[in-house]
């Protein structure tokens, strides 16, 4: 939570997810992440190749502690 806010309680039906891909690749092709903000100090985090799947939610500490940068994706933090 973000002071108090649950981030799976935040709607995701107007954020606009940009694709980055990292070079893995499988059978299936490229190992590719979907990243959006989704409030102040909220992200959603997804996986391209199955999009239909609930994408996780993180505040920016938690993406930075996993080594995520939202400016690799072309967004600004």
């Amino acid at each position: 939570m973000t002071d108090g806010i649950d981030l799976y309680a935040l709607d995701l039906s107007g954020a606009s997810f940009v694709k980055a891909c990292g070079g893995n690749t499988h059978p299936d092709g490229e190992a590719c992440v979907t990243l959006a903000r989704i409030g102040e100090d909220a992200w959603a985090l997804g996986d391209s190749k199955r999009p239909d799947a609930q994408p996780l939610r993180f505040t920016s500490s938690e993406l930075e502690a996993a080594g995520l940068d939202p400016t690799r994706f072309g967004l600004s933090v």
